[in-house]
């Protein structure tokens, strides 16, 4: 079988790859882009396990043979059967064992050239703390600084439009950032899972060229960065993102707009605000939900909340505030991009 073991960084010489870990195995994290093959489900990963720890490891492996045997065979006849005869797979399990291994025999068996990843997925977690703990320090990074509803994350997109670097934290963790910065209906995804597509997107970036990253706290939600590249941000030279209250409070508006398609989830939302503000003012601002007052809801959050809150964090931790590159930011118009393009010129 050692022919048939391929090391990480032959990871993109196949045409697909397949992870038979179980279902629950492959939510928690996967290789971006693997398919889910489950040659174990969830339940009979539990039955084998089971047998293995009370009867013995030869019942486990005789029992789990059969099982593998029966969910291969099935693939073969749903997932896998319109695959072509030249098809090359990389195959992998949690740490390239039996489960990975029973379907690379089988596969070569029938002709097609699958290999067997070696180490399986925990050696690729592995690459992947390593990545994040090492590349951060590699990269330039320029954070974007300032008040909720300034239009950093408008900016950002706008900078990567222009040609710039970005990298956005947000939308690899599915949240906002804020207290009200969860998407309804969108589940965040699991800490492995944002590492393994931070890893991703740190890898390919010139460190030649500077990123563009808005500032963060050390969590999004229930996802936290990790701190090599928390540091680096930190140390990064910073552009103070300012706009007016009205355009914030327009933009807040917009960018709350799916918040406002479910007021009963966003009413929930504020009410997780009780114990920083007192109860008549949550029911007041509740309250502006229910009769669609979005504006005077967004000014509120701005001068009672946001804006309080950005002046007690003080962004003391990052180094570079205090030589910040001031940019007055339109985040409603048009010409955002041309905004980006100038703040580029500005900073070469």
């Amino acid at each position: 079988m050692k022919h048939l073991l391929v090391t990480l960084d032959k990871l993109h010489d196949f045409d697909e790859i397949i992870d038979v870990r179980s279902p629950l195995e492959y939510a928690d994290d996967h290789i971006p882009g693997a398919i889910n093959a489950p040659v174990l489900s969830n339940e009979e990963r539990v039955v084998v396990g089971t047998l293995y720890r009370q009867t013995s490891p030869f019942e486990a492996a005789r029992t789990g043979a059969a099982i593998v045997a029966r969910n291969i065979a099935q693939h073969l006849e749903t997932t896998f059967a319109d695959r072509p005869q030249g098809w090359r797979p990389l195959i992998y399990c949690w740490r390239g064992g039996k489960r990975s291994g029973s379907m690379t025999l089988m596969f070569n068996m029938i002709g097609w050239r699958a290999r067997q990843l070696e180490g399986g997925y925990k050696s690729y977690r592995r690459a992947t703390l390593d990545a994040l703990e090492a590349l951060p320090a590699a990269l330039r990074f320029v954070v974007l600084v300032g008040p909720t509803g300034s239009g950093k994350t408008r900016l950002l997109s706008a900078l990567s439009q222009a040609g710039a670097q970005t990298l956005d934290l947000e939308q690899l963790a599915a949240h906002r950032g804020s207290l009200l910065g969860a998407l309804p209906g969108i589940a965040q995804p699991t800490q492995k899972h944002f590492d393994t597509l931070l890893a991703e997107r740190l890898r390919t970036f010139d460190t030649t060229q500077p990123v563009f990253i808005e500032a963060e706290s050390r969590k999004i939600g229930a996802i936290e960065i990790p701190p090599a590249l928390l540091q680096a941000m930190h140390q990064g030279a910073c552009v103070d993102v300012v706009s007016t209250r009205e355009a914030r409070a327009a933009f807040l508006q917009q960018d709350y707009a799916q918040l406002f398609e479910n007021p009963e989830w966003l009413k929930a939302q504020l009410q997780r605000m009780l114990g920083l503000h007192s109860r008549d003012v949550i029911k007041g601002w509740q309250q502006m939900v229910d009769d669609g007052r979005r504006i005077d809801l967004a000014r509120e959050l701005i001068d009672r909340h946001y804006d309080p809150a950005y002046t007690r964090s003080s962004n003391a931790q990052y180094t570079q505030l205090p030589q910040a590159t001031p940019m007055t930011f339109r985040p409603n118009d048009e010409d955002v991009v041309e905004q980006a393009q100038k703040l580029l010129s500005a900073l070469q």
